[in-house]
């Protein structure tokens, strides 16, 4: 099973291979110093590791600068700093203006949590050549993921048996079975992971990113966060106030959310992404092809997902695609408008029996690659979710709240309530129950929320906001579908963000975008 809050997955490890993984970090690891004073090995970047989803090596960017990977060595438990260390993979790619203007690095977090930025930042690279006139621009795998001792849980072929398994039980049995398979996989994690599980908190990798703006050389960190990367910032803001420089948050996690109401929160997101393409698709002048109204369109596919949950159809052989793969596949074709095309395609050969498309889309929100193997996006997510979140929700807990899950979403609800389970037998017991990013003292941030954002909902740019504290956030609206705002390519938005970053100049609060 797996869900877009929830996901899980990894390569199969052992706890001896872990330990030593864990110890060495990439060949940077032993003991603790000061760990401020350690100077980087920039060297050109290798191929992403399997953890990192694999691949090739970064192509240099269009003007011909090549990226750079180092690792930084960070103490494997914050508590010890003198004690072992971990190693943390870092690439960049140096400023492209003179060296007069050049501010300093700018440190991306692109979400998740679980996301490799050692791989994210070179795909986006492109994206980011106005802020590089000033800026390095940096990322990171953060602990628990990719190069910096990533979470391990499964092996390949047991995660392609595991996500296509039902993540909406119907009934008794169906339910402990579902409760059996979480236990079950979250075991593992500790089996394989153990060393690694009680330190890939979200304060962890925030101090994680203090001791890289030390090592990188800049007296502030300027930031740019995204998804995830939003509530690392506003830890990070929380913990170091006054080490803030510029700092920007788009597709923004609302800080003041349980994980019941961020999955019910989610569940709205994704209804109202799914709503929004079924009213484009017939609301264009040739006729859309997955149905002729958009109540049409919502009811085919859901029973599509009937249909899926008694007889699965042809997918990716030998796989097939289920109920469960087809929800992802849906999920994962709503994150940015650009894929809806994609979805209309995937829907129109499901309904002929084809779950190609689908089974494609579902692949890449499960981190899985054409050779079958998986990025440990997964592992990392729920590692560093249950280790943030102290609530752990029962099956009763899970069926009182179905009806306002349904009523949220009819399609996305259930699946994401269940989801609501996954730490159940967790290893490491939660943090808290709501994350602190309170920051009297800290400069401006600017907060860039999407009105048509499925994963994070729009009104979580207000929520940490105001949980920033009086005077921190500026806040930006963008009127727009998908997940995140600079990346849409709107003007606007971008003139405010790079008119912050490299000028320090802010937009008005309030400012909205269309």
């Amino acid at each position: 099973m797996a869900n877009p809050s929830r996901l899980r997955a990894a390569a199969l490890a052992t706890a001896a291979l872990l330990l030593s993984a864990l110890l060495a970090g990439c060949g940077d690891g032993g003991r603790g110093g000061d760990l401020t004073a350690q100077r980087l090995d920039w060297k050109d970047c290798p191929a992403p590791s399997e953890a990192e989803g694999g691949g090739s090596a970064p192509s240099p960017l269009p003007d011909g600068a090549e990226w750079q990977c180092a690792t930084m060595k960070a103490p494997l438990d914050w508590s010890e700093p003198r004690g072992d260390t971990i190693g943390i993979a870092l690439i960049r790619a140096r400023a492209s203006g003179p060296a007069s203007g050049r501010i300093g690095s700018l440190v991306f977090n692109f979400g998740g949590p679980g996301g490799s930025g050692v791989t994210a930042l070179p795909a986006f690279g492109e994206d980011y050549a106005a802020l590089r006139t000033r800026y390095d621009l940096v990322s990171f795998d953060p602990r628990g993921v990719g190069r910096s001792a990533p979470v391990r849980c499964e092996s390949d072929s047991r995660l392609d048996v595991y996500f296509q398994q039902d993540a909406t039980p119907d009934d008794g049995t169906e339910r402990a079975e579902l409760l059996k398979r979480t236990r079950a996989f979250n075991a593992a994690c500790e089996k394989n992971s153990g060393m690694i599980l009680p330190h890939v908190r979200t304060t962890d990798a925030a101090r994680d990113m203090d001791l890289m703006r030390r090592v990188l050389g800049d007296g502030k960190l300027h930031y740019f966060g995204i998804s995830y990367g939003t509530e690392l910032g506003g830890v990070y803001a929380h913990l170091f106030p006054t080490h803030i420089g510029r700092a920007v948050f788009d597709a923004v996690v609302d800080p003041t959310e349980t994980p019941e109401q961020s999955a019910l929160g989610q569940a709205r997101g994704f209804q109202r992404a799914l709503d929004n393409f079924a009213r484009d698709c017939t609301s264009k002048t040739a006729q859309c092809p997955v149905g002729d109204t958009e109540q049409e369109v919502k009811d085919r596919i859901a029973k599509l997902l009937r249909d899926l949950e008694k007889k699965p159809i042809e997918g990716l052989f030998p796989r097939r695609l289920t109920q469960t793969a087809a929800t992802n596949g849906i999920a994962q074709s709503l994150y940015s408008r650009d894929f809806w095309e994609y979805l209309t395609e995937g829907l129109e050969q499901a309904y002929e029996g084809d779950g190609r498309i689908l089974m494609m889309l579902s692949d890449s929100m499960n981190g899985r690659n054409d050779n079958g193997e998986y990025s440990n996006i997964a592992a990392a997510n729920l590692a560093v979710n249950c280790s943030d979140e102290k609530p752990r929700y029962t099956e009763a807990d899970v069926r009182h709240r179905l009806p306002e899950f349904r009523a949220a979403s009819p399609l996305f609800g259930e699946y994401l309530a269940w989801g609501m389970v996954s730490c159940t037998g967790w290893a490491v017991p939660g943090a808290a129950d709501r994350t602190d990013v309170s920051a009297p003292g800290s400069a401006p941030i600017l907060v860039v929320g999407n009105t048509g954002d499925p994963a994070t909902p729009y009104e979580g740019a207000g929520k940490m906001a105001d949980a920033l504290g009086e005077g921190v956030a500026v806040e930006l609206t963008y009127k727009g579908q998908g997940h995140g705002a600079y990346d849409s390519g709107n003007k606007c938005v971008q003139n405010a963000v790079n008119g912050y970053l490299l000028d320090g100049r802010l937009p008005r609060t309030g400012t909205v975008c269309t």
